[in-house]
């Protein structure tokens, strides 16, 4: 399986650490994809407060968008985030 997520390097250059930063995913929107995404990033993070988050239903309402910002320490934290994240099922873009 390919590595999707962004290098250490890459996200360094691009970023600050600590720091903000955002990650979108865009799933389906039955089988409670955007809860699943939240806990599954909260369990990565040093506090669920490092969490904000929006929600989006596409118009025909078959998936839901997720715009997160998190307050990460390090590179190697967003790649896990990443990880974790596209092991859910429901996932369809994650950005």
């Amino acid at each position: 399986m390919a590595d999707h997520r962004p290098s250490v390097e890459r996200l360094e250059a691009a970023q600050s650490f600590p720091g903000t930063y955002q990650i979108k995913a865009i799933g389906e929107a039955g089988e409670d994809f955007a809860a699943r995404v939240i806990a599954t990033v909260v369990r990565e993070l040093d506090s669920p407060e490092d969490l904000t988050h929006s929600l989006r239903t596409t118009q025909g309402g078959n998936h839901v968008a997720l715009t997160l910002d998190l307050r990460v320490q390090t590179a190697e934290q967003v790649r896990t985030i990443y990880a974790k994240i596209h092991e859910l099922k429901g996932l369809v873009l994650l950005l």
